[in-house]
């Protein structure tokens, strides 16, 4: 791409609007794998799998 002048820019980077959309991406994505985590069958998985890990014998 040219610019005014003739020269050649760089289209390197993510403009405002993408960096708004990338955030409420990671956002969305935070608060369902929060409540994956945070529900029961999956909250009693890694209790059990915390406490088989410290009950371990090494």
């Amino acid at each position: 791409m040219r610019d005014r002048g003739g020269q050649l820019r760089s289209d390197a980077g993510m403009s405002t609007a993408e960096y708004a959309v990338g955030t409420i991406a990671a956002c969305g994505f935070a608060a369902v794998l929060y409540k994956v985590v945070t529900s029961g069958a999956v909250s009693s998985e890694l209790q059990q799998l915390v406490e088989r890990a410290l009950h371990a014998r090494f």
